[in-house]
Formats: C-alpha cells, structure tokens, sequence
C-alpha cells in the first residue's frame, strides 16, 4: 500500500468520525433547545439525526477506508486478521482525533464554550451491559450484513445504532472514541470522564465476544465476502470487510 494510500484512508477515517461527532454532540444541543425540556423528544431528535448521518458517512467513505469511525469496529476487523495491526492503531488514533475535533465543531457551531468537560453521569451494572449488548449487536449488524447482504450496510448500521438508543439502557454510544469526546460536551450528549473507562471496556467486550460468535456463525459457508463495497451499486461500511486495502475493492459495487 502506498502512502498516499494509506494517508487517504487515515483522512477519510478522521472525517467521517468528525461528521459523527459534530452530528451526535450538536444534534443533541440542538434537540435540547427546541425540546422544551422534555427529554424524550430531545432523544428522539438526537438519535433520527445520528442513524441519518451513519448511512451517510459509511456510503460516502466505506470505498475509501472502509468507514470504520470506531476503534471497536477497528478491533473486530484486526482480530479477523483484515486489517493490518499497524494501520488499526493509526486508524484508532485519528478516530480519537476526529471525534474531539467534531465536538469542538459542534461547539463553535452552536456558540457554546469550546473546551468543556462533562458532569453527566452515566455509570452502573446495567448501563455498562447496554455498551457491551450495543456495541456486540454493531459489530453482528456489520459482520453478518457484510456476509448476506452487503449493500444493506450502511442502513442496517444507521438502522441498528437508532434503536440502540432506544433499547438500550446507555442509548448506544457502542464506540470508544465517540465515548471519549464525549466526556468534552457538557451538553446532552455529554459523559462524564471518570464513568467513560467502564463504557469503553464494556464496548471492547462486545466487539470481541461478536467477533467470535460470527467467526464460528459463518463458519461453514467459507469466507465472507470482501470489503462491503463488493456486490452492491454503493460503496458500504463501518466495516467493509476493512482488508489492508479496503479501497481495492471500491471498483466492485457493493458498514456505527
């Protein structure tokens, strides 16, 4: 892989995920002001918003990076030996660095203090097995998608993250590194720092534990198919089977 390969591919993941982030943090200031202090339509508007822009983001980059945006989606595709380990710290580097910088963008968009940490509390049993059940139902979403249906990623992934906020006892973050930028949003969206650890171990559990179940799921059919950009009119993602070239397969129609 070349480097400019590679720096395409490492660009496309910090602006994807900075898209998300400007999208959950500034949706969620947003909802909050019109919602008029109820809670639930302010969720509401917050999660339409970030199950729309997952489509959108994992079709616009999925041919470039494979549109992962998540370390524990990263981790999934490492473990699966797709991804080379190299290129899965990088991509999980510029992830964190996408995901402040859309905070940040949120901020400034809305007019709110740049530089923020959060006091919204979001810790216990029960929270920390709403990650871990978001973040396995994610990577099951992508992985038997990508196997039976590629071209229905990115939908599922928008699909499956709007319900998770919803199921769900945490509403879904299923991604460290949106975890950690929002531990820097004192905002709707926003949590705080010292409860963030256990939302990401809780995450990585998940991701790992998916990984597995579908390594053995699709086992008898052989491989799965290649990136998720492979047999569909659009390239796909948050997890295009993320080959160290996902992009290779980007001239084949085809995923948090």
């Amino acid at each position: 892989m070349s480097d400019s390969d590679t720096a395409r591919k490492l660009f496309a993941e910090w602006l994807g995920t900075l898209f998300l982030l400007a999208t959950v943090v500034g949706s969620g200031i947003m909802a909050e002001r019109l919602a008029g202090g109820n809670v639930a339509v302010a969720l509401l508007g917050n999660t339409l918003a970030t199950g729309c822009i997952l489509a959108v983001l994992i079709l616009i980059f999925g041919s470039i990076s494979g549109a992962h945006f998540n370390p524990a989606v990263t981790l999934a595709f490492t473990l699966r030996g797709e991804l080379d380990r190299g290129l899965a710290i990088a991509y999980v580097a510029v992830q964190v660095a996408g995901a402040l910088c859309g905070a940040l963008l949120a901020h400034l968009m809305f007019d709110e203090p740049l530089l923020q940490v959060s006091a919204n509390e979001r810790t216990g049993p029960g929270q920390w097995t709403g990650e871990l059940v978001a973040t396995f139902g994610l990577v099951s979403t992508i992985l038997g998608c990508l196997r039976f249906s590629p071209s229905a990623v990115p939908y599922a992934v928008g699909l499956f993250i709007s319900a998770g906020y919803w199921f769900t006892s945490s509403t879904s973050f299923a991604n460290p590194a949106v975890t950690v930028a929002r531990c820097f949003t004192d905002t709707f969206s926003g949590i705080l720092p010292a409860h963030a650890p256990a939302f990401i171990v809780a995450q990585l559990v998940g991701a790992v534990a998916a990984t597995a179940t579908f390594a053995w799921l699709l086992r008898p059919g052989g491989e799965s198919t290649g990136d998720a950009t492979r047999a569909a009119p659009e390239p796909s993602a948050v997890a295009a089977r993320a080959s160290n070239d996902p992009s290779r397969a980007a001239s084949t129609p085809d995923e948090s």
